[in-house]
């Protein structure tokens, strides 16, 4: 069986080619646009949400069937196009500059697949069943989705202020990590559910730091 390692991609600004203008492409799009990626979709026709991202200025649309050389210079290839002749030439081409390819119609063909992604602010949860159904994948997705809440995105983004504070405050490295490692653990997150999920302030990030430097 075929193994995958799960990595998290920083696609910020890099250039990121989809090929093809239909549904699949348009979810490849819309995971390459959360991640700020620089993404260029190269079809003759576009589902009337790519036209929108394209006349919003958040990619560029080439409005013609894919050619050789339309790689050059990405980062990331995406063979979404209803041809399969036409995403084994992506493959190849993939292959033959050494970039990133996956491969819709045959997983196999590229170098790497799509989990099914759950989102929360910094938190990002990727479920992949490693070619063997992406149904149930979505399905595991769906169920985490009720697990993890929205109040994750505050929890993250108050731990992550923890976080650079406790560092820029706390000099002693035994000191820093039992405070990381109190921040990290499931006592936060309820402090932050008893406190309604707001964000903290500096103020009180400072205090909680006192008070558990105390213990």
């Amino acid at each position: 069986m075929k193994t995958y390692m799960p990595v998290m991609l920083d696609c910020w600004g890099r250039v990121c080619v989809v090929v093809g203008g239909g549904r699949v492409a348009e979810r490849k799009v819309g995971e390459l646009l959360a991640c700020s990626a620089q993404v260029k979709v190269v079809s003759p026709e576009v589902t009337p949400v790519l036209r929108r991202h394209h006349e919003q200025g958040e990619l560029e649309w080439i409005p013609r069937g894919y050619e050789a050389g339309d790689l050059a210079g990405a980062f990331m290839a995406h063979a979404a196009a209803d041809d399969p002749e036409v995403n084994r030439r992506v493959a190849e081409e993939a292959r033959a500059r050494g970039i990133l390819a996956n491969v819709t119609d045959r997983p196999e063909a590229g170098n790497f697949i799509h989990p099914s992604v759950l989102r929360r602010g910094r938190l990002v949860i990727a479920v992949s069943a490693s070619g063997a159904g992406p149904y149930a994948a979505s399905a595991i997705r769906k169920r985490l989705e009720q697990e993890f809440g929205t109040e994750y995105e505050t929890y993250l983004d108050c731990l992550y202020e923890i976080r650079k504070t406790v560092k820029e405050q706390v000099c002693d490295p035994a000191a820093r990590q039992k405070l990381l490692k109190k921040a990290g653990g499931p006592e936060m997150l309820e402090s932050l559910r008893q406190d309604g999920f707001g964000l903290w302030s500096a103020e009180r990030i400072r205090q909680w730091i006192h008070d558990n430097q105390e213990e």
